[in-house]
């Protein structure tokens, strides 16, 4: 297993504190979710300000019969604990990415990558749409905001994103994009979506609360 180090260890529990001079900083935790090969870890590594950190294993004819690398065929790596990331939106306010398996049999780590988030992004790759169900129900279930990324892989079939949505059944208003997430700028786009959309969740969910 390759490990490539940040800067400093972060728990994954929680994002850590930025230690910048403004009272009003914030550092908020964003997952990264998605299925098999539809591009967490480059996204995570396109938009980090500093090297991140990836846990990835070669994939081996020993996996043949367990990944299903269909339509990934190019594919040569996989993570296998987690990816980590850190991007400064603007000043006063610092995204901490985790980026998640997207294998079944490391699911059992997401509870543990999710602790602490205030939202999520999961990345779909429309050649292969339904392996991010499971992480839709996985956000839904657990109430944590999320916004659905169309990683527009080149060659493949361009979809609108109320497609998507309805391909996904998702919930009404829950965001859909389109993304490259090779590219820093596109990748930024879709963090500063989740961020909105996330905010905008959780207000409403207040005043619920005390309505």
């Amino acid at each position: 297993m390759s490990f490539e180090h940040a800067e400093n260890t972060h728990s994954t529990h929680s994002a850590p504190n930025t230690h910048q001079d403004d009272d009003t900083a914030m550092a908020l935790k964003i997952v990264v979710a998605g299925g098999f090969g539809a591009g967490k870890t480059t996204l995570v590594g396109a938009v980090s300000d500093i090297r991140p950190l990836r846990t990835e294993e070669t994939l081996s004819e020993a996996g043949q019969g367990v990944d299903d690398t269909a339509g990934v065929a190019r594919k040569a790596t996989s993570t296998v604990a987690m990816d980590f990331g850190r991007i400064t939106i603007h000043a006063g306010l610092t995204l901490y990415l985790f980026g998640t398996p997207g294998q079944d049999r490391f699911w059992f780590l997401w509870d543990e990558l999710s602790e602490g988030a205030l939202a999520a992004v999961v990345l779909a790759d429309t050649r292969r749409l339904e392996d991010c169900f499971a992480a839709v129900d996985y956000f839904e279930r657990r109430r944590i905001p999320f916004v659905v990324a169309v990683n527009c892989f080149p060659g493949a079939r361009t979809y609108a994103a109320h497609d998507v949505s309805d391909a996904l059944d998702l919930d009404g208003g829950t965001p859909v994009v389109l993304c490259d997430a090779r590219d820093r700028d596109s990748g930024k786009d879709v963090l500063i979506c989740t961020v909105e959309y996330a905010g905008r969740m959780h207000t409403a969910r207040l005043l619920d609360s005390v309505g």
